[in-house]
């Protein structure tokens, strides 16, 4: 691919449970999208709403700020189609339209509260750009979010997907809140992840999978975590590729670190370093169960690849391809 023939600029944005991101990018007939802005804010949206069914105020003030600030980026830029789409505590929170309201206000755009799954799709979308002929097919694509943790499986495009009920704020939440959890939490915490990953199960045939491919920010703060990475380096973590082994050793030493210990790393966002114990247990567990049915099934994980690549650039290219009004 290159950078060829007339762009079409878009912006996507996406509000999670943990952070609000926005994407701008110039997107070529080819495909090739050239990012103009990446920016992401750890504003916690899910505060308590696994507990309370509402979005905290705190957490409301937080991401409206965020979107206010994007709306100022999106006036600059000028991208000739925008699509926000809003994820797993948008969709559980009983004040939501608030939040909508709000956001709307602040970047002209209303958000679109979207299902697990079409969020799945997102994310395959993006995060398997530029995997084909570099690692085999079937990619299962791992979204471990803050909320909920989406699972996607296919070769060139989705073919199977779930939205697990867990992510690493709410399984902070609601199982390690210890610093640094202690073993019947950490016990309690697999049972939930293992009670989610049989019921994916029956959705996805995870044992078809080749390669794991994970994005969000926990696998990538964890990649950086095994490439012992003094400062976060987006071009080093994109396409690191682990094997199962390397990921259960790397998660399991972040998982048995305190708090400040995890704050110390230089590549560590100040507002991820409470969770990512959580993130890590998860990423794990969905690693080891895929790896073990693909054995079972005759087959190997090839390698477990984390990606910059994400929704975001699922979304862009989305819009790029809809028809010129």
């Amino acid at each position: 691919m290159s950078l060829t023939g007339q762009p079409v600029r878009v912006a996507a944005l996406d509000c999670g449970t943990n952070t609000f991101r926005l994407y701008v990018a110039d997107v070529y007939p080819d495909g090739m999208q050239k990012q103009l802005c990446r920016e992401t804010e750890i504003v916690r949206l899910g505060q308590g709403v696994d507990r309370t069914g509402e979005i905290a105020p705190e957490s409301l003030a937080r991401a409206l700020a965020a979107a206010q600030r994007y709306g100022a980026i999106l006036n600059e830029l000028q991208p000739s189609r925008v699509r926000m789409v809003a994820t797993s505590a948008s969709r559980d929170a009983r004040n939501a339209s608030e939040f909508v309201a709000g956001v709307e206000a602040g970047i002209g755009v209303k958000p679109e509260v979207i299902a697990g799954e079409a969020e799945a799709e997102l994310a395959f979308s993006g995060a398997t750009r530029g995997l084909i002929g570099r690692f085999p097919a079937p990619y299962l694509v791992v979204d471990l979010g803050g909320g909920s943790t989406e699972l996607v499986l296919g070769e060139a495009q989705a073919e199977a997907a779930y939205s697990m009920d867990v992510g690493s704020v709410r399984l902070t939440e609601r199982r390690l809140v210890s610093d640094p959890p202690t073993p019947d939490e950490i016990a309690l915490a697999h049972d939930d992840v293992a009670a989610m990953l049989a019921k994916a199960s029956a959705v996805v045939p995870l044992e078809k999978a080749r390669t794991i491919v994970g994005v969000a920010g926990t696998v990538t703060s964890l990649t950086a975590f095994y490439l012992g990475l003094r400062k976060y380096d987006p071009k080093l973590v994109d396409g690191t590729a682990l094997t199962v082994g390397e990921v259960q050793q790397v998660c399991a030493d972040m998982l048995s670190m305190t708090k400040a210990e995890r704050l110390a790393l230089g590549f560590m966002q100040p507002g991820r370093a409470d969770i990512i114990g959580a993130g890590a247990l998860i990423w794990a567990d969905v690693v080891a169960e895929v790896a073990r049915r693909v054995a079972e099934a005759g087959g190997q994980v090839e390698a477990v690849v984390a990606r910059e690549s994400d929704m975001l650039e699922g979304i862009a290219a989305k819009l790029a391809a809809l028809p010129s009004k």
